[in-house]
């Protein structure tokens, strides 16, 4: 991996990069916890350029892109909440082949740095409870403060922890 890693904030112009990477990180991610038709649906319902351009200028979802000299690594993407205190984080993905080497953090950090002047006192996540990267955040100092099911549609459900940390 190249050393000198950026982030960035993305546009309606890298919704084709976003998707890409989506396609290239989501199977391999929850190819164990979910069916191929729900990760094909969800693919979909998030990932297409209509539903990525709603998130950037309906819901107000500020994308991150992670940039190295070769290319795009990993994306996020968070908001504000309705307590105007608390942030969420929507989505986080790194390549997989590229998981592990402090790419995520380094994405927690930035969007932690870049709304600690708004007034954020915490930034919360949610994660399915099957999924690996609850250690990854645990380790990062967020804790799970509640499990929801949350209906998305054509009979499937987001099993999740929510977590949250608190930045001080």
């Amino acid at each position: 991996m190249n050393s000198t890693l950026s982030l960035r904030f993305a546009d309606i112009e890298d919704i084709n990069t976003i998707g890409f990477l989506a396609q290239q990180i989501w199977p391999s991610t929850y190819k164990n916890i979910l069916s191929a038709d729900q990760i094909n649906y969800m693919m979909d319902l998030f990932y297409s350029p209509a539903s990525l351009k709603k998130q950037m200028k309906e819901e107000k979802h500020q994308f991150i892109l992670i940039e190295d000299g070769e290319g795009t690594l990993g994306f996020a993407s968070y908001s504000k909440t309705k307590n105007t205190s608390i942030y969420k984080l929507h989505k986080i993905y790194v390549l997989p082949t590229l998981q592990g080497k402090g790419i995520g953090k380094a994405i927690i950090d930035f969007i932690v740095e870049n709304i600690k002047p708004l007034g954020a006192k915490a930034l919360q996540l949610n994660v399915n409870k099957f999924n690996k990267a609850r250690n990854f955040y645990e380790r990062l100092g967020f804790t799970v403060i509640h499990e929801e099911d949350i209906d998305i549609g054509n009979n499937y459900f987001m099993n999740d922890f929510v977590m949250e940390k608190e930045i001080v």
